[in-house]
C-alpha cells in the first residue's frame, strides 16, 4: 500500500499517471523508471502517507526552486540515521513475527531458524567449506541474491560470512533447507551492503545445504617435487 501511494506521488511530479497505458514515449517510460529508482531508493524509511506528502513537498521546492523550509546542510546529515532507525524498528517488529511462525526457534543470538526441509547428512563446523544454494531477501520481500537465478551454487568457509549464517547453518544437515532471519547486528549491520542492502536491515535467508568438505588447512599438503 505505501508502495503504491509512493509510486503515485513521484509520478505525479514528472506529470505522469500510474497507468502504464499512458507511458507512450520512451522518455514517458524512463521518468517512471526515474520514479521507480526513487521510489526504491526511499523505502528503507518506511514512510507513512503524511510522511510522503512532506517529502513530495521538499520535492517540489527543490525542483520549483522555491524557499526551502529547512536547511539541507543542518537536516541532510540526520538522513543515515533515520533510515537506520526506520529499519530497527521495522526489524524488531518482523523479527518478533517471524518467531512466533509455527516450526520457528529463535536462537540465544536472536536469529529465527526454521526448518523448511530435514537433512540427511552431517551438520558442518564453522571451520568447514559448505557449499548452499540460497535467497536472500529484504522483509518487503525484496530479493537481493540468489544462487538459484544464477544457477550456481555457493561455495565458501562458514566461518568467513556474516555471524548469521556461521552459526545458522551449523543446525543444517546436508540435504536439509531452513529459513534463517538474521538481525542487523548479525548481518551487515549499521553499515549496511549499499547499494542492495540498506543500514540497519533485518535479512531472510532461505538456505539449502548441499555439502560439506574439510578445511583447506585440514587438507593434505602436496610434497614439493624433487629436483
Amino acid at each position: 500500500m505505501r508502495l503504491g501511494m509512493l509510486t503515485a506521488v513521484l509520478l505525479t511530479l514528472t506529470g505522469l499517471q500510474a497507468n502504464a497505458q499512458e507511458l507512450k514515449t520512451e522518455d514517458d517510460k524512463t521518468l517512471y523508471a526515474l520514479g521507480l529508482s526513487i521510489g526504491r531508493s526511499i523505502k528503507v524509511f518506511d514512510l507513512s502517507p503524511a510522511e510522503i506528502e512532506i517529502v513530495r513537498k521538499g520535492m517540489m521546492d527543490s525542483l520549483t526552486n522555491a524557499k526551502p523550509a529547512v536547511e539541507l546542510e543542518k537536516y541532510g546529515p540526520n538522513l543515515q540515521k533515520l533510515a537506520s532507525s526506520r529499519q530497527d524498528k521495522a526489524g524488531q517488529k518482523f523479527l518478533e513475527s517471524a518467531a512466533k511462525e509455527k516450526g520457528a526457534v529463535k536462537l540465544p543470538s536472536g536469529i529465527i531458524f526454521k526448518e523448511l526441509k530435514a537433512g540427511t547428512g552431517a551438520s558442518p563446523k564453522a571451520t568447514d567449506t559448505v557449499k548452499v544454494n540460497y535467497r536472500g531477501t529484504l522483509t518487503n520481500g525484496t530479493e537481493f541474491d540468489s544462487s538459484y537465478k544464477r544457477n550456481q551454487p555457493a561455495e565458501f568457509p562458514l566461518n568467513a560470512v556474516i555471524p548469521c549464517w556461521t552459526e545458522g547453518v551449523q543446525k543444517l544437515k546436508v540435504g536439509g533447507k531452513a529459513q534463517l532471519v538474521c538481525p542487523s547486528k548479525l548481518a551487515y549491520g549499521e553499515q549496511g551492503s549499499p547499494p542492495t542492502i540498506p543500514p540497519g536491515a533485518t535479512l531472510v535467508f532461505e538456505v539449502e545445504l548441499l555439502g560439506i568438505s574439510a578445511p583447506a588447512a585440514d587438507a593434505p599438503r602436496a610434497q614439493p617435487q624433487q629436483k
